[in-house]
């Protein structure tokens, strides 16, 4: 993959290259790109953290500090006249670190930081927007930057981030007015005299796109004026002049002694095309073009604006002088990127999307800027996402965020060739959000905006990004390695059906119709009347579809096929007084001919589906599961197809992945006790005769804590397993009762939250019927999900159970969303056997849908891969009792989306997937250069030529009687030749 990458980098760039990204990342190889990568940052990569002085200082009165735009603009009235304000007001106090800067610093120290980005108040050092200087300010930020010296931490000093002294905007007009390039060439040159000697890098502004088009053309942002679009581009104009003018300064009067950096903090948001046309290209790259290239093409490139923006402004757009486009050229030392939520989503204009769609690669920006301007050095100075306002401590969003844009960033680096040399996690601590106000946090540290101390609280996202840094990265860890090895002799190697394709249309040998061929008029038969030949008795042969299906899966080399019965087909009135015994012969063939074939077939008896819960319409009517007499029911179901089927098959499922989530706890309770009597009628009545093994089949996904530091969160994963798993699992396979965990939780939420949730009880004599009713453990695992105990997102929040349910962003997905995640299989392996001991165990189902294109069957190739060897991983280092795997399924025409088998036009295709898994079976796992060979006892046979001739006994029949025939017609033809010649004589 690496090596493909490289092939595809870019070189040395220039306006409009950056077009190809975009079909650059359509090609790379999938789904190897789109996986995590475990690998480690180049040394002495920066890591940091930073925030903004209006978002976090608060002391807006204090130390002789002047009123900002945003101060201005907070306090206008947005609520009735007379009206109370409900919260915090603006930037007022927020995090109140004017008062806490010792605070701040210790949290940077917890961190392992190597920089700190933070603003500078203009308006806290320079009250009135210019001279005189505030020495109340001045001694501030001069006790900071002495305290990250003592930490050993790197200053990253922003002169402006949006609040413009007010004085300016009500003298000036702002940056709308041409005479402040000059005012802040005067402010960063105090800063410069009085900061420089501590500071390497500095940034000028902070998203100029920001100020310039919501500040002064639509409103939404301070200083709140709605001049449009000319008022917007003047104002950008301004700012970058301003930008120009205090680089020039460091450049000719302080780098050479304080040598230091200068840059500009631009923002961007990434955008993809709606299809990957040309036209919709080249609007993506005008799209960025007018956010991004704003700024950056005149900086980096010529001086002048991109030339879509010139050919579809007119004259809106200011004109730069040649003498100014070689001034403002080259004034940046490095890229400082912001991205994420300031921009992205919600302050882009919708109409510089341009019709496109809007997303949130930071790689492919990364790329795109390292295309588009020269392949500058790169520093990330802000970027993270949010969680919701009432999130206190266990973030979950936000670190899977922050995990996705560092791993991106990581891939930019080691993929792509892009010159990355540091990332700012934003911010330190919770703030005013700008226009969200506190409805939204983005802090590592947690703020209480209402208490008087405003302590710091570390959230989750801490610890991960503490250790983020230590490792410098996601260094590869031995548990994500594969291994080589192989399972044991007979392993069970499987695939699964939910129900077989039934055809019980007669073959043409059943007809005992006549027929005549019209050779003279029509050419085709004709049957005569009334005329009719011996029936003769029916056989398995006879049935076409069953020979397809069993050629179908010998192609596979699988051992064992599982598929379900259909109770409503086989009793449709739900008793013995209907049977359809044209089904039943149907099944015993099939099992008969996978026996021919040495394929060893695998039944359940029941499995719900939508319709009826796949019941007797009888039983469905009334209650199903919730009526009693479908627990009798179900056992005279069983006793019939042990007796009718029990000769053919050995390997009995009761219940397949009966559904938890559509189950009531009055359903589950006979549900169980229907299992156990069917268990215990095989075990006394049919298991001596019959020598077969029968279990129920759970649906099991695995279920991990969101943040794995947290013990809240822990705890709802525990609870999870239990309702999802141990529901089912307990009483059968541990104590013969319900968890205890389900019955605590039942009483805590029907006495606090007065819900009405009764968990039936078992007798003693029901326990010791139930407690035990297995021969093996049975489970169907398809994904992880990932689970946090903070109420984030209303949609994906359970509020019976108080579970917040999370997505990794960083996961492989399948088209239907289905989260691929390999080592969810082996800690639920690991839980099983941790839980119920050594039990043997089955996985009786696992599987991913695909889409359309066949690129998917790719991500089925890779699942297949990595899901079996994370089995191998506990069978071999976990010592898991693990006896089988099958994959689900067998073909699309039963299971769309799902098959190892497509089938399009009436023909089942065999998918690229189907041959890996071929491939894994036929070495038994996944053998190495240094795994000892497995000598497996083969089946018994008097003789291996006497095997062969017993299962090809039809095709023998046959081969005999043309051999009979054969020697027949050479008699007759000898002997009539020898009349002739002899009469001719």
């Amino acid at each position: 993959l690496l090596l493909l990458l490289l092939l595809v980098r870019p070189g040395l760039g220039a306006p409009g290259q950056g077009a190809g990204t975009w079909s650059r990342f359509a090609r790379l190889p999938y789904p190897q790109d789109q996986l995590f990568l475990h690998d480690t940052f180049p040394d002495g990569f920066l890591w940091g953290a930073g925030s903004a002085a209006y978002q976090t200082e608060g002391g807006w009165r204090q130390g002789g500090k002047g009123p900002s735009v945003w101060d201005a603009f907070a306090h206008r009235p947005a609520t009735p006249p007379g009206a109370a304000p409900t919260g915090p007001v603006g930037g007022d106090v927020a995090s109140d670190s004017y008062n806490n800067l010792f605070r701040d610093l210790e949290a940077l120290r917890r961190l392992g930081v190597s920089h700190y980005r933070f603003s500078l108040s203009w308006a806290r050092l320079l009250p009135n927007g210019t001279a005189p200087a505030n020495p109340a300010g001045l001694a501030h930020y001069a006790r900071l930057l002495a305290r990250l010296r003592e930490l050993g931490v790197e200053p990253v000093v922003t002169l402006y981030h949006w609040d413009l002294p007010q004085a300016l905007q009500d003298a000036f007009g702002g940056w709308a007015s041409p005479v402040l390039p000059r005012l802040f060439r005067d402010y960063a040159e105090l800063c410069f005299r009085h900061f420089g000697g501590q500071v390497r890098y500095w940034l000028t502004l902070d998203n100029p796109y920001v100020v310039a088009w919501h500040g002064y053309g639509t409103g939404r942002l301070p200083p709140g004026l709605r001049g449009g679009p000319r008022l917007g581009y003047r104002a950008a104009h301004h700012l970058l002049q301003a930008h120009a003018k205090v680089w020039h300064l460091y450049n000719d009067h302080f780098r050479p002694s304080q040598r230091g950096k200068v840059s500009i903090a631009l923002s961007s948001h990434w955008i993809k095309p709606q299809h990957m046309t040309e036209k919709n290209i080249k609007e993506c790259q005008k799209s960025l073009d007018f956010v991004l290239g704003w700024f950056a093409k005149p900086i980096f490139i010529d001086g002048d604006y991109p030339e879509s923006m010139r050919s579809n402004l007119s004259s809106l757009l200011p004109e730069f002088s040649e003498a100014e486009k070689k001034y403002i050229k080259g004034t940046a030392d490095f890229f400082a990127l912001s991205f994420g939520a300031t921009l992205s989503f919600q302050l882009l204009d919708s109409h510089m999307k341009f019709q496109q769609l809007e997303s949130i690669s930071l790689r492919q920006l990364l790329y795109w800027i390292n295309s588009e301007y020269n392949n500058p050095p790169i520093f990330i100075v802000e970027n993270s996402w949010f969680v919701s306002g009432t999130t206190k401590k266990d973030d979950a969003k936000y670190i899977y965020y922050l995990k996705k844009f560092i791993m991106e960033t990581l891939k930019a680096i080691r993929y792509d060739g892009v010159n990355v040399f540091g990332y700012t996690v934003w911010s330190l601590l919770d703030g005013f959000e700008w226009h969200r106000g506190y409805s939204i946090r983005r802090g590592l540290f947690y703020v209480d905006f209402q208490s008087h101390d405003k302590k710091l609280v570390p959230k989750s996202s801490v610890l991960f990004y503490q250790k983020l840094i230590e490792k410098n990265g996601f260094p590869p860890l031995p548990e994500n390695q594969p291994i080589e090895g192989i399972f044991p002799c007979g392993f069970a190697w499987g695939v699964v059906d939910n129900y077989i394709q039934v055809d019980t249309t007669p073959a043409q040998f059943l007809d005992p119709s006549v027929y005549v061929w019209d050779v003279h008029q029509t050419k085709k038969l004709i049957k005569v009347d009334g005329v009719y030949a011996s029936r003769r008795k029916r056989h398995c042969v006879d049935f076409a579809a069953i020979r397809l299906q069993i050629s179908l899966l010998q192609e596979m080399h699988v051992t064992h096929f599982h598929f379900s019965l259909k109770w409503s087909l086989i009793l449709p009135l739900g008793n013995l007084s209907l049977i359809n015994h044209t089904l039943v012969h149907y099944y015993q063939c099939f099992a008969s001919e996978l026996l021919r074939v040495n394929i060893t077939p695998v039944v359940a008896l029941w499995q719900p589906m939508i319709e009826n819960q796949e019941l007797p319409v009888s039983l469905a009517k009334y209650g199903a599961w919730e009526n009693t007499e479908t627990v009798q029911a179900f056992v005279e179901y069983a006793r019939f197809c042990f007796t009718s089927l029990g000769d053919h098959v050995k390997f009995w499922i009761t219940m397949n992945e009966p559904s938890v989530k559509n189950l009531t706890y009055a359903a589950g309770h006979n549900l169980l006790k229907a299992h156990a009597k069917v268990w215990h009628l095989y075990d006394k009545e049919f298991r001596t005769s019959q020598k077969g093994k029968i279990s129920i089949a759970l649906q099991a996904d695995w279920v991990e804590p969101a943040c794995p530091f947290s013990r809240n969160d822990q705890e709802v994963a525990d609870r999870i397993l239990e309702f999802d798993i141990g529901w089912l699992a307990e009483p059968i396979f541990g104590s013969g009762d319900y968890p205890e965990v389900m019955r605590a939780w039942l009483h805590r939420i029907n006495s606090v939250d007065l819900y009405n949730f009764h968990l039936p009880y078992f007798s003693e004599d029901e326990k010791k019927l139930i407690q035990g009713s297995f021969d093996f453990f049975a489970l169907s695992h398809y994904t992880t999900t990932l689970v946090g105990s903070e109420k984030e997102d209303a949609v994906k929040y359970d509020h019976y159970l108080e579970v917040q349910m999370i997505n990794d962003i960083t996961w492989l997905h399948s088209p239907s969303r289905a989260a691929v995640v390999p080592w969810g299989l082996r800690k639920l392996l690991k839980w099983v056997k941790s839980k119920y001991g050594d039990v043997p165990i089955y996985v009786m189902a696992n599987g991913i849908d695909d889409g359309q294109n066949m690129v998917h069957d790719k991500l089925r190739v890779y699942y297949i891969q990595n899901y079996i060897n994370e089995a191998l991983k506990a069978y071999t280092l976990d010592d898991v009792n693990l006896q089988g795997y099958f994959f689900y399924s067998f073909n699309d025409k039963t299971a769309p989306k799902y098959g190892l088998y497509s089938y399009v036009a009436n023909q089942y295709e065999p998918k690229p997937s189907l041959k890996h898994y071929r491939e894994i079976i036929g070495n038994n796992g996944f053998p190495g250069p240094e795994t000892p060979e497995l000598l497996c006892p083969e089946e018994v046979a008097s003789c291996p030529e006497c095997h062969f001739f017993r299962t090809r006994k039809s095709l023998l029949a046959f081969v005999s009687f043309i051999f009979v025939a054969f020697i027949v017609t050479i008699f007759f033809i000898t002997y009539y030749s020898k009349r002739v010649e002899r009469r001719y004589k």
